[in-house]
């Protein structure tokens, strides 16, 4: 079940599982931390040429921005207890380097993704012209 559009950044717990289905898709699944505290996991999926770049350039330790689909998912555990996971289907991943992108997004060729410099001042991304108020 689809919940809603996320956008997390986090440092990668271990390095992503690459596998394929029965049709040679491929498929990555890696987790990242999202809590200075270490006490929130998501789990990250990606499909396609996506799983291939991330399966090729994200490692353990590595921060990354990921941009997706929040899913959860649910199961009964074996002593029939329901068991929800939160996990984001990415459609964007970028390896992070200082709190800023590095100059390439890990991202699927359609999607468009604009990151800006840490550096930049937002006054300079606003037009005060275009404030309704």
């Amino acid at each position: 079940m689809t919940l809603a559009k996320a956008f997390v950044t986090g440092i990668v717990t271990k390095a992503p599982e690459k596998r394929f289905t029965q049709n040679d898709m491929a498929i990555a699944g890696f987790t990242i931390n999202i809590d200075q505290n270490n006490e929130a996991l998501l789990r990250v999926v990606a499909f396609g040429q996506l799983a291939d770049n991330i399966a090729s350039t994200i490692s353990q330790g590595d921060s990354v921005a990921v941009e997706g689909k929040l899913q959860v998912n649910s199961f009964k555990l074996p002593n029939g207890k329901d068991k929800k996971i939160f996990e984001i289907q990415a459609n964007t991943v970028e390896k992070m380097s200082q709190g800023t992108a590095i100059s390439q997004p890990i991202s699927n060729p359609n999607e468009n993704l604009v990151t800006f410099n840490q550096d930049e001042i937002a006054q300079d991304l606003i037009d005060e012209d275009e404030i309704p108020f």
